[in-house]
């Protein structure tokens, strides 16, 4: 088994990772049960008789007191080969977590506990018997979140910056308001450019009268 190379978003992330399933692996073991095997150790889990579901293999004990859990059965139905076009061809390890504390489901594939590194395999499984098995896969790593504290506050990069210029707006400022208020105080004063107007001497406009003009009578011949 090893990751997928499906372009896929979050092939690893902080709990989860997602597979290729094992198709055209155990084509001769029509009858069997494939089981996935997920150990934070291979060299401890050698022993493929502890069965699924059973306490020796719960996922809800891993990794305190279980070396490796077991989960995602399927029968080979599952994992046509070849691949029909169209199929969805990969399985994500960790997805489910309601079950994730539910001890009547030791064969929850829950959330994995911290970032590994795992390794897996598939095994089959004909009844209680293994019949057959893949090797064990690279080592994978899952993703780490930042701790809070590590993550860079927002302008942070910028604050000698931002000082400098908060510290000029304001000298800026108080001169501006230095100069308003001595403007006010010395236009308050006799001395402001004031001037005196003096009132227009009023101008006397004579009435005539018009002389009526009579006509004169016309002279006799």
């Amino acid at each position: 088994p090893a990751l997928t190379r499906e372009q896929l978003e979050g092939v690893t992330t902080a709990s989860t990772f997602v597979l290729d399933q094992p198709r055209c692996t155990f084509k001769d073991y029509g009858n069997a049960v494939i089981w996935l095997v997920v150990a934070l150790d291979k060299d401890i889990f050698n022993n493929n008789s502890a069965g699924p579901g059973t306490p020796e293999t719960a996922f809800q004990s891993f990794p305190e007191s279980v070396s490796a859990y077991m989960t995602l059965n399927a029968t080979l139905d599952s994992y046509p080969c070849p691949k029909p076009a169209g199929d969805i061809t990969v399985l994500r390890v960790g997805s489910e977590t309601s079950c994730a504390k539910d001890a009547s489901r030791p064969t929850c594939n829950g959330p994995l506990p911290g970032p590994g590194p795992y390794w897996v395999k598939f095994l089959a499984l004909e009844g209680s018997v293994p019949v057959a098995e893949t090797a064990w896969s690279k080592p994978i790593t899952l993703r780490t979140a930042k701790s809070p504290s590590s993550i860079p506050t927002a302008g942070s990069g910028h604050s000698a910056g931002m000082i400098a210029i908060t510290a000029i707006l304001s000298i800026l400022l108080a001169i501006l308001l230095a100069a308003l208020v001595a403007m006010l105080v010395f236009c308050g004063s006799d001395s402001c450019g004031s001037s005196t107007f003096s009132k227009p001497e009023s101008v006397t406009v004579r009435r005539y009268n018009t002389h009526h003009v009579y006509d004169q009578p016309a002279a006799r011949l």
